[in-house]
């Protein structure tokens, strides 16, 4: 990746919805130029989808946990089972494998800490692969929106 590259991932992150004729402007190349090389991003890998980033909160969903869970047997086909259930719960923000003492890290956005305590006792406690829990609420979540190659 060059420059070139590096600039137009800049601007896509901060606003994939701009125009290529803008996208091409705001780095100073034709929009012929910019176009091949979003395309050429895509079609690499480094550009995986465009998003609309939701506010959460917006969303009746304003209270945010990381929760460890360690899964026993740690096999796996017991981890993939697990991770591929807990991903499709309506709960679930994101899923983390990890290594280290817990298997996985999960984030889960709720309506309240009701929600959260039945997420963690009704819904995932229940589970027999998992051997322990550890709740974690986020009091606020900072993103980096934009994510730069560090070589």
């Amino acid at each position: 990746m060059d420059e070139l590259d590096r600039a137009l991932l800049r601007h896509l992150q901060n606003d994939a919805r701009r125009t290529n004729r803008d996208l091409a402007e705001a780095v100073g190349v034709a929009p012929s130029t910019a176009l091949e090389r979003v395309r050429a991003l895509r079609r690499r890998g480094v550009v995986r989808g465009y998003h609309a980033e939701v506010d959460l909160a917006a969303v009746g969903r304003p209270v945010q946990a990381l929760i460890a869970v360690r899964i026993r047997p740690p096999k796996r086909e017991v981890i993939e089972a697990f991770r591929d259930w807990v991903r499709q719960l309506p709960e679930t923000v994101g899923v983390f494998v990890v290594s280290g003492t817990e298997d996985f890290l999960l984030h889960v956005a709720v309506p309240d800490t009701d929600a959260l305590y039945a997420f963690v006792i009704d819904r995932l406690t229940q589970r027999r692969e998992v051997a322990d829990v550890r709740t974690s609420v986020v009091y606020e979540h900072l993103r980096t929106p934009v994510v730069d190659p560090l070589t």
